[in-house]
């Protein structure tokens, strides 16, 4: 009987358990929790904060999904480090759990850039767990201003999140536009315009010089009063524990399209690996959620003897605030086209004859057929393109492409 070892407790943990158990039944699995809290959908906690849902609501597994699949859970804590020679993982309380492999799901963390006098700030918090959601839920009241220092992801959720609960909110970032890392200029205009219209106030190509108490002394100049202060400048991949063993990492702990690591037997999945992205035909770190449920999954089926990989995870984002829907996909670096009807704007981004990104401000229908076009790499001079953004159908195949693709069923 083997003794596998999951280091986290996410959507790749999950994908990692059920990749074991759907070869074997009888291995021993550890997983290694620093959250006190069963398996979550993490994408929810400011759905949370608006109301929307629950804890109970928020799990991403049943109450019984350990037991049904046989998993020991560590709670409260982390993994300090792996020993290869003598095969164990050392804990946070001194514990050493034997291993014959290991899955590294430990995901990001929070990355803070040193701000002068962060220190003099009592009410501070991060977006990015659920105990950080219950701690900044405590101190929200109608009056309360808040600072939400980056216009990504994670702080135009949380924006989202409290809208109702406070008397202002303040977004402020370094970069000239809202999601800057996933839009262009024009497509984040328009998103930026929809959060304004809702109450959201921004300062962009700005940040923040030093705090002084509940005040943020901006690099403009400009001063930003505040009672709360949320931090969401970014996330960085935990690498360390591969690291320190001498594993190769570059941005993520670098894996295989089996999701091994270069150390033999430990495997990584999730938000902290660096894995095959199909749409530029490299490695690069995907923190999705649907990429770390499949990496993870690929990773299990591999420790529990099984031979697969993953070669079909590509960038993609969806997301909506106050019900205006985005959704983004692959790279940008190919020849654009785009079709505008007021704020819906929809812009597709090809090369060498492929579709190989998108981005759908305000309508994301059909989104599914394009995440495939750039998933299969499919030449774009075999369909018929421009039916493909009108409706769903095979007859966007010619008719040799649809009998290779469906044997003549069509």
């Amino acid at each position: 009987m083997k003794r596998h070892v999951i280091i986290g407790n996410g959507t790749a943990a999950v994908g990692c358990i059920e990749g074991i158990r759907c070869l074997n039944r009888e291995d021993a699995i550890t997983v290694v929790s620093k959250e006190d809290h069963p398996v979550y959908s993490r994408p929810l906690i400011s759905y949370y904060l608006e109301g929307k849902t629950d804890t109970e609501r928020m799990r991403y597994r049943d109450a019984d999904f350990y037991e049904k699949n046989g998993c020991e859970v560590r709670y409260g804590v982390s993994a300090d480090r792996i020993d290869p020679e003598r095969k164990v993982v050392v804990l946070s309380d001194g514990t050493e759990l034997p291993y014959d492999d290991i899955c590294v799901a430990a995901g990001s963390s929070p990355f803070v850039p040193p701000m002068k006098g962060l220190e003099t700030v009592e009410k501070k918090f991060g977006f990015m767990t659920l105990d950080d959601a219950l701690a900044l839920e405590k101190v929200l009241t109608k009056d309360a201003k808040v600072l939400i220092v980056g216009a990504g992801l994670i702080g135009l959720k949380c924006a989202e999140g409290i809208r109702d609960r406070v008397g202002s909110i303040t977004v402020c970032d370094l970069a000239d536009r809202v999601l800057s890392s996933i839009l262009d200029q024009t497509c984040a205009g328009i998103v930026q315009e929809h959060l304004e219209e809702n109450g959201i106030s921004f300062l962009l190509s700005d940040s923040v010089a030093e705090f002084a108490g509940n005040t943020a002394i901006m690099k403009s100049g400009k001063e930003v009063a505040f009672d709360i202060l949320v931090l969401a400048v970014g996330v960085r991949a935990n690498i360390g524990l591969i690291k320190d063993i001498g594993g190769t990492v570059n941005r993520g702990i670098v894996v295989g399209r089996n999701m091994e690591t270069s150390v033999p037997g430990i495997y990584a999945a999730g938000d902290c690996a660096e894995g095959y992205d199909a749409s530029i035909d490299a490695n690069r770190v995907l923190a999705i959620l649907p990429n770390a449920y499949m990496q993870g999954r690929t990773a299990g089926v591999n420790m529990a003897g099984g031979e697969i990989t993953y070669d079909t995870g590509i960038p993609m984002n969806s997301v909506g605030f106050f019900g205006f829907h985005i959704m983004s996909a692959g790279c940008y670096d190919g020849e654009c086209t785009e079709e505008r009807d007021g704020r819906i704007l929809k812009r597709f981004f090809t090369k060498d004859d492929r579709l190989i990104g998108y981005m759908l401000i305000g309508e994301t229908g059909r989104a599914g057929i394009y995440t495939a076009l750039i998933r299969d790499k499919t030449k774009l001079s075999s369909i018929d393109f421009e039916l493909a953004k009108q409706r769903a159908s095979s007859l966007i195949f010619s008719q040799e492409a649809r009998r290779k693709k469906f044997g003549g069923a069509v």
